[in-house]
């Protein structure tokens, strides 16, 4: 026998205790109050790993609960007999024999890959934007080069932006001895001059966000607004409603022109 393995061993010769089962019971039954308590005083990263845990414990319930329930449905659904209720099954004209179930399965299957293909297609078709090329920008042509002492060429580690940029509105500067990227006022932009495809009409709306700056990640981090950038602008002025019946308050829109050049943001609504 394995070092280390003399509780098995002590089992073995004279057996468990005689309320073990009792004591088993009580133990699971604590179980939710412990797993609570727990809930309650954990914090950080042990709070992060103990509620992911928690969370695919419910996933798991929610599946077998479904499972349970469609087997439960079919059994329904089969040959007469009375169910849990104590009412009479009804015999269902047609009912396919639980060799043939498979195949229903497979018809699932497929009609699910098929609904997916087609919102893969939709969804290509939402991005096909107005500018699908544009000329990617340097870091000479977005930043210049601030020094902040003399001599000493290590001082240029300062940028300034000199193109339209986009800061929310609960942005707040850092101390000027810790600024890496100036952000000057002048450039900042808020609202933008969108224009819908399909109603041929252009709003003034508030930008949310950058979504995407084709010139990189960087520029999308920093909020700058080139040709060709992807910004989310809040529609909700525009009473945009989904097939669902729901309130369209955001949208994504195409800038297609140089507001460094024009002073304002021009973009085309992605519809």
């Amino acid at each position: 026998m394995p070092q280390g393995d003399y509780i098995e061993l002590h089992r073995r010769r004279h057996g468990r205790r005689l309320d073990h089962e009792e004591r088993l019971r009580k133990r699971e039954a604590r179980e939710p109050r412990r797993i609570a308590e727990r809930s309650r005083t954990l914090t950080g990263i042990r709070a992060k790993l103990h509620n992911r845990e928690r969370f695919r414990d419910k996933v798991r319930l929610r599946k077998a609960a479904a499972v349970q329930a469609q087997r439960q449905a079919r059994r329904r659904q089969g040959a007469g007999g009375r169910d849990e209720d104590g009412e009479e099954r009804r015999v269902v004209e047609g009912a396919l024999p639980a060799y043939l179930l498979d195949r229903e399965e497979t018809q699932r299957a497929k009609i699910l890959s098929n609904t997916i293909k087609e919102k893969r297609k939709e969804k290509g078709g939402k991005w096909s934007v107005p500018l699908p090329r544009v000329r990617p920008l340097a870091d000479d042509e977005i930043f210049r080069v601030v020094r902040t002492g003399k001599k000493s060429k290590k001082r240029e580690w300062k940028r300034m932006v000199t193109k339209m940029s986009f800061v929310g509105d609960s942005y707040t500067r850092k101390p000027p001895k810790y600024e890496r990227f100036i952000r000057p006022m002048g450039l900042r932009v808020k609202r933008a001059n969108v224009t819908h495809p399909e109603l041929k009409a252009t709003f003034s709306l508030d930008i949310i966000g950058v979504k995407k700056n084709p010139s990189g990640p960087m520029y999308t981090q920093l909020g700058v607004v080139t040709r060709g950038t992807i910004v989310e602008v809040n529609v909700s002025e525009l009473g945009l409603v989904t097939t669902s019946g729901k309130v369209v308050w955001g949208k994504y829109a195409q800038v297609t022109n140089n507001p460094e050049v024009d002073g304002t943001v021009n973009a085309v609504l992605l519809v």
